[in-house]
């Protein structure tokens, strides 16, 4: 090292995508960033009350630990992000070397809570929130890149979850990932949420929210299928989904309908517009009712009726 130049810790690297790739992305240069990856927006306008809205593409940062394994990291983290290019485009990541030992304090100094539908309110864990009247607050990390709140399928779920929650009932999570549905759904004042997911992280990090958002009491995360779920013959007034197309479509033909009690309502998401007739004739096909149906850029939230 030369001169007096502070050796670098992290070696950043970072990608400006929408909002429909950006946690692809962040999965994928997840796997060699093991303090984790944030994720940022270009900008979030502030408003007098302090309350952030989003604007522009977001950008994913990964921190790669300095040392002499840097280069063969960074040359697996462009090559598997050239793979996902592959499927749909995405820039080339931009590299510098950090010297801040606590790089985290940097990317929270630029972020702010965002409202998602007219009540909810996406609150950084680390910071605190003025509500006004009728807030509903859901304590998150958004910079971190489990979801977040930020891909469009789990804002059109938040909206549908906050039109059809019934007070005191309760709603079951199929998929249910950091839980940010199942602790959603009880802020706005379901009774009680029970979140199934295949993957055991995201069981565990599902509660780690949950606490976060005191409602742990409420709240059960449990490792599972839907095939689990009809043999124990679990049923709720609101039933939500946040997958992909072909995997909703699998469930309604093994009976994903069942689980929705008479009078309630299944709300699916992860669907891409040119995907959604054929989810939608599998609801039919199901015997529930197509209530509605919402759209934000490219994807599709279904609203079924039993």
């Amino acid at each position: 090292m030369k001169g007096n130049r502070t050796p670098p810790v992290w070696l950043e690297a970072s990608v400006r995508v929408n909002e429909e790739l950006a946690e692809s992305v962040a999965d994928v240069m997840a796997r060699f960033a093991p303090n984790g990856v944030t994720l940022g927006y270009s900008s979030i306008e502030p408003d007098p009350n302090g309350e952030g809205r989003p604007r522009g593409p977001l950008t994913v940062r990964a921190y790669l630990p300095w040392g002499e394994d840097v280069q063969s990291r960074r040359t697996a983290l462009e090559e598997a992000l050239w793979h996902l290019g592959r499927i749909s485009p995405i820039p080339e990541p931009v590299f510098r070397e950090v010297v801040e030992t606590d790089w985290s304090l940097e990317w929270k100094k630029h972020y702010r809570s965002f409202r998602i539908g007219k009540r909810l309110v996406i609150v950084p864990s680390w910071t605190d929130w003025n509500a006004a009247p009728g807030d509903v607050i859901l304590r998150l990390d958004p910079g971190m890149a489990f979801g977040t709140g930020m891909h469009p399928t789990t804002q059109l779920c938040l909206e549908a979850l906050e039109e059809r929650i019934i007070p005191g009932k309760e709603l079951l999570d199929l998929g249910c990932g950091s839980g940010i549905l199942s602790i959603g759904g009880l802020r706005l004042g379901a009774g009680r949420a029970e979140g199934w997911d295949i993957d055991p992280e995201a069981v565990r990090v599902a509660r780690e929210n949950a606490v976060l958002n005191g409602v742990e009491a409420r709240f059960a995360a449990r490792p599972g299928t839907l095939e689990d779920m009809l043999k124990e013959k679990r049923t709720a007034p609101v039933v939500a989904a946040n997958i992909l197309a072909g995997v909703l479509q699998s469930m309604l033909h093994a009976s994903l309908s069942e689980t929705v009690d008479r009078g309630g309502c299944l709300i699916l998401s992860g669907i891409l517009i040119e995907q959604s007739a054929a989810v939608e004739a599998a609801i039919v096909e199901s015997g529930l009712y197509l209530a509605e149906k919402k759209t934000r850029e490219d994807w599709v939230a279904l609203i079924a009726e039993k």
